[in-house]
């Protein structure tokens, strides 16, 4: 893993052992990913849920995003998005939040200067360990909602299985789609006025 792009361009990232089921977003998605938010970014404050490594939050960072929280539930993954932000020198834009995410994203709308976050990245996990699907994109995207936890105008990108459906809530309108292999990335817009 790697930063693509930005003031750390090409500086490596550390992982967390293999034994752990996580899956970073390949290179190629997330330069697709950036290409498609790139005039978005500068300035923007970045929620990554379901963070994993932080290597998307990690990535808005070097692209100059003001802010980025992390949020996520596995130890060994906070402490190595922790030690990324050190070396990388970018822990004072950034905040690491130890949750789980289906019990509720409200308390995160503190960490935003109670704006709403400009962009919110979720990748949750498609399987469990004894390899059943997991289906988390829709509760996750109602309970955002539900809290306005995006800025008006904000953008949701839902890295999911191509395989997973899901209802999107009334406030949120999806305006693309890509498919890289078995993933599909799912871009949403937030509006007040369409709720």
């Amino acid at each position: 893993m790697r930063i693509i792009a930005g003031t750390a361009k090409g500086r490596k990232l550390f992982s967390v052992s293999k034994k752990m089921m996580v899956k970073p977003i390949s290179d190629r998605m997330k330069q697709s990913l950036f290409d498609i938010i790139r005039p978005q970014i500068s300035g923007s404050i970045f929620l990554d849920l379901f963070a994993g490594t932080g290597n998307v939050g990690l990535e808005a960072l070097s692209r100059n995003a003001m802010k980025v929280v992390f949020a996520e539930r596995e130890i060994a993954c906070i402490k190595t998005i922790q030690k990324n932000l050190d070396n990388l020198g970018f822990a004072d834009r950034a905040k690491v939040c130890k949750c789980d995410i289906l019990k509720g994203v409200k308390f995160l709308y503190n960490h935003t200067d109670e704006q709403g976050f400009d962009i919110i990245y979720m990748g949750p996990p498609y399987r469990l360990a004894d390899n059943r699907e997991l289906s988390l994109t829709e509760p996750v995207l109602k309970d955002i909602a539900k809290n306005e936890l995006l800025a008006n105008g904000g953008t949701i990108i839902c890295q999911h299985h191509q395989n997973e459906e899901f209802k999107i809530p009334k406030n949120l309108e999806l305006y693309r789609t890509e498919k890289y292999g078995d993933t599909r990335i799912d871009f949403l817009k937030y509006s007040k006025e369409s709720k």
